[in-house]
């Protein structure tokens, strides 16, 4: 085929298959945690015995226990950008996805430890952050990324995690909440108003209380018991890799609107 634009492009089927294999490594990015927690990234909340919710929560991803089977308080609890899914087999597969997300890390071997002192008034950079028994937030948490989009920030702790009334996780220079993981050995509770980032992984129970949030992150507990009270939990939606196909099409559409190609 032939055209009388001087801009025609030659392009053989080798070309053509390497930009897509660039536009493929663009879009299935360095991004190893997007699948580490599987389909439990889809949940905002999900409990091993119950769910309970007292007040105007609002969630946003899907709700769910495994393998209890009792959901209550939504409403006046809503549900938005997510479905619930009590006992059902998606909630059990979320369950074990969970398992393997929180083994994975609780392995990971640490950069730094902690134990015994409180994450209020500090400023960490990317890494592994153990503590060998509790962990208490009094006050404000900064995670400084330092421009880094794949920046990491996985916390190990051995028992519980609990946090003052009115402290924050305060996250800035780019993290993503599949990027940061609290790995908690029993329970976690979360004080009156704090504003919390990344997601909660307990072995135990989650207990949120009046007016806390989860904001880019999700509250799963294993074993025991999330308790809700007017509380907002939003979490960071992962984007759906394209398909080969889906890839493919655009790069013709891309190609065709800016000039004319002829493939040899």
């Amino acid at each position: 085929m032939r055209y009388r634009d001087p801009k025609v492009v030659k392009m053989n089927g080798t070309t053509i298959f390497t930009l897509l294999s660039v536009l493929c490594a663009v879009e299935f990015r360095n991004d190893a945690n997007a699948q580490l927690l599987g389909s439990a990234e889809s949940f905002a909340i999900l409990g091993g015995s119950t769910v309970t919710n007292t007040g105007q929560t609002t969630l946003s991803g899907n709700l769910g226990v495994w393998p209890g089977t009792s959901i209550t308080g939504f409403p006046p609890g809503i549900v938005t950008n997510g479905t619930i899914h009590a006992g059902d087999a998606f909630a059990q597969k979320a369950q074990a996805d969970l398992a393997f997300g929180y083994d994975t890390i609780a392995n990971q071997a640490f950069n730094f430890d902690l134990s015994g002192q409180d994450l209020g008034g500090l400023t960490l950079t990317p890494g592994v952050y153990r503590f060998s028994s509790t962990a208490q937030l009094t006050g404000i948490l900064t995670l400084d990324a330092q421009g880094d989009p794949n920046a990491q920030f996985h916390f190990q702790i051995g028992s519980a995690l609990t946090t003052a009334s009115n402290s924050e996780v305060r996250v800035i220079n780019a993290v993503a909440a599949r990027n940061l993981y609290w790995q908690i050995g029993s329970s976690a509770t979360l004080g009156t108003s704090t504003s919390f980032q990344g997601r909660i992984l307990a072995m135990a129970s989650i207990t949120m209380t009046t007016n806390s949030t989860i904001f880019n992150g999700s509250a799963l507990a294993r074993t025991g018991a999330v308790t809700l009270d007017s509380n907002t939990v939003a979490i960071d939606p992962i984007p759906e890799p394209l398909s080969f196909a889906a890839l493919s099409a655009g790069l013709a559409f891309w190609v065709l609107r800016r000039r004319k190609v002829a493939v040899i």
